[in-house]
């Protein structure tokens, strides 16, 4: 990828989360489609219907085992026939049931005539022949042809996301390869002097874990994305700009972990500045995570997240899932299901610039956890919620609703 000058940074520093959210929704815009088989395409999302090749059932069917007969034949009082032959599921009976009874199991299709199936547990059966009871029931148990649905009708419609139910439906209509989204592919840099592979950080006191890089992937994979490659590189610009460099040519998703401040080693985005990075917002007036930022090199989104795992989390949460459901083909707001939830315990005024706290789910609603802090990543164990809360949002009592999101 060819070097390229310097693009001027947008100066919107204290842009609201809405605001924030409206500029990242504007780019994000589903990926191409492709054809996948059908025993690969477990939690993809749909971009066309999947249609019935036939009609379900393909014929008249039992729903039950029994035996199949006519009505006419039963309408003098008849009640006892001749067993003439059998059909089961895969193996239909060949000939007529006129003026008899043919064994059926459930799923088969009805021999020709035979418009009614009299459950095995009514009926007495003899050497050849079969009585049945002198009160038939209401029900036939018939399954008639299309009734499931019909050929050429659309039994999953597009922007579905092919779930075990899903497939099923899918594999009944004889899809063997479905149409969906390709789904986003995302590379994760981490970059600080201080950080080693998970397990190296015990040889010196300067280094720290790399405690993000495998969070974020795990993140995107469970939202639909494909997790690509990971890097830790060193708070020096060039050294950014050369991992950039040879990850962006298969990527769609370039999360940048850490270097996202404005300290004098924060060179996240001076490290691509070269390859063309044109930002769309530098900060949002959020806690934690004011220093998120965001941008396009070419027909690629870059994120910027904070160093910090909490606020890094967070932000992930807020920012990259969404992107992800909307690269995905389900809707940016796919990624954000806010949903009113009582407090469980009573949460203090909120602060100046609106908030995102981390909480937990109980038996009385949510709890807002102590200790909160962009740093503090043993409060990321517990939590499975978070609270937004408005900038100086007045104090809450027990069984307030407040708007929570799953984290």
């Amino acid at each position: 990828m060819s070097l390229v000058e310097t693009p001027p940074e947008p100066c919107w520093a204290d842009l609201s989360f809405d605001a924030a959210q409206a500029l990242l929704a504007q780019g994000a815009l589903p990926l191409g489609t492709e054809q996948v088989a059908l025993r690969k395409a477990g939690r993809r999302v749909l971009a066309e219907p999947v249609r019935a090749a036939f009609d379900s059932p393909r014929h008249d069917a039992a729903a039950m085992d029994g035996v199949a007969v006519r009505d006419a034949d039963l309408a003098d009082g008849t009640r006892r026939l001749h067993v003439i032959g059998a059909a089961y599921a895969g193996s239909p009976f060949a000939g007529s049931a006129k003026g008899a009874a043919v064994t059926i199991t459930t799923g088969a299709a009805l021999p020709a005539g035979a418009d009614r199936v009299v459950p095995v547990e009514l009926l007495k059966q003899g050497d050849g022949w079969v009585e049945l009871p002198a009160a038939l029931p209401r029900k036939r148990h018939v399954r008639p042809r299309g009734s499931d649905f019909a050929s050429g009708s659309a039994v999953l419609d597009a922007g579905r996301i092919l779930d075990p139910r899903a497939l099923v439906v899918a594999a009944a209509a004889d899809s063997g390869q479905v149409t969906v989204w390709r789904r986003p592919r995302v590379h994760v840099i981490a970059s600080g002097d201080e950080l080693v592979a998970p397990g190296d950080a015990s040889a010196g006191e300067a280094r720290v874990p790399d405690s993000l890089s495998e969070a974020i992937q795990l993140l995107v994979r469970q939202w639909g994305g494909q997790p690509g490659g990971t890097s830790r590189v060193a708070d020096d610009a060039a050294a950014i700009t050369a991992a950039a460099e040879a990850m962006l040519s298969d990527c769609d998703i370039l999360v940048m972990a850490g270097g996202a401040s404005r300290g004098e080693r924060d060179l996240a985005r001076a490290g691509l500045a070269p390859l063309g990075l044109v930002p769309r917002f530098v900060g949002v007036a959020i806690k934690p995570g004011k220093p998120v930022w965001y941008g396009r090199i070419g027909a690629r989104h870059v994120l910027g997240l904070p160093g910090n795992p909490t606020a890094a989390m967070t932000v992930a949460r807020l920012f990259l899932v969404p992107l992800l459901t909307a690269l995905e083909g389900r809707g940016f707001a796919a990624g954000l299901d806010w949903q009113s939830t009582p407090l469980a315990t009573p949460v203090e005024a909120g602060a100046p610039r609106e908030s995102f706290l981390c909480a937990a789910r109980t038996a009385g609603g949510v709890e807002i956890l102590e200790r909160q802090a962009a740093s503090n990543q043993a409060l990321l164990a517990r939590a499975d919620l978070l609270v937004r809360r408005p900038p100086d949002a007045p104090a809450g009592a027990a069984g307030d609703l407040v708007q929570t999101l799953r984290f």
